[in-house]
């Protein structure tokens, strides 16, 4: 908007220095050719006559002298103006795209830099849901796991009542070894005695 605005003033200016300049330019040249025709005048060798007009001569060339001198100095003027104002514009001009061009650039990295960031927050989610999905998973493999276990695990006071008749089992089952053993060594001796008394009874003899 600025740089339009700067636009439409440059092309106002170069319309009216286009305008002004061919006239100051066409007033001079006039000015020149009136004032060459008058010095060429009162340079010829008509004496008589250049006494005649010669009071009103001097004015003249005078007069137009200083229309000639003020006419090159607004043609200087507006020339030099225009200069300035044409420098001012390209510089401004430069100014202009080059701002333009950092925020073309900033914007474009910006809209790169969003994108990006916008593939790594689908990306993150994406992996959020997966892991939300092995937690969900696990979860209810824990679930299943203590349901399991609760239903096989018995009460304490159960467990207890169990052990102590394994463990009175057990002492029977001891006794009832240890019976057996004692029985068995009673029959041994027994026969070990009865098999050896007719060798000594042979002895003796």
């Amino acid at each position: 908007k600025f740089q339009a605005e700067a636009d439409r003033l440059r092309a106002k200016e170069k319309e009216v220095y286009g305008r002004d300049r061919p006239e100051l330019e066409r007033g001079l040249d006039g000015v020149k050719k009136a004032l060459r025709t008058l010095k060429e005048y009162y340079a010829s060798g008509d004496d008589a006559k250049h006494d005649a007009d010669g009071g009103g001569a001097g004015g003249v060339i005078g007069m137009l002298e200083v229309v000639e001198s003020d006419f090159s100095k607004q043609l200087a003027e507006i020339i030099a103006e225009e200069e300035r104002a044409q420098r001012e514009y390209d510089t401004l001009t430069k100014e202009n795209q080059i701002s333009k061009a950092t925020k073309d650039a900033d914007v474009k990295f910006k809209s790169k830099e969003a994108t990006e960031l916008g593939k790594a927050v689908s990306e993150t989610q994406g992996d959020l849901s997966s892991v939300n999905a092995e937690y969900s998973a696990i979860m209810e493999y824990w679930s299943q796991i203590q349901k399991t276990c609760a239903a096989k695990a018995e009460p304490y006071e159960v467990r207890v009542k169990t052990r102590e008749k394994e463990i009175e089992g057990l002492k029977q089952a001891l006794d009832t070894l240890e019976g057996q053993t004692s029985l068995v060594q009673r029959r041994v001796t027994h026969r070990t005695l009865r098999g050896a008394g007719p060798r000594h009874m042979q002895i003796s003899k």
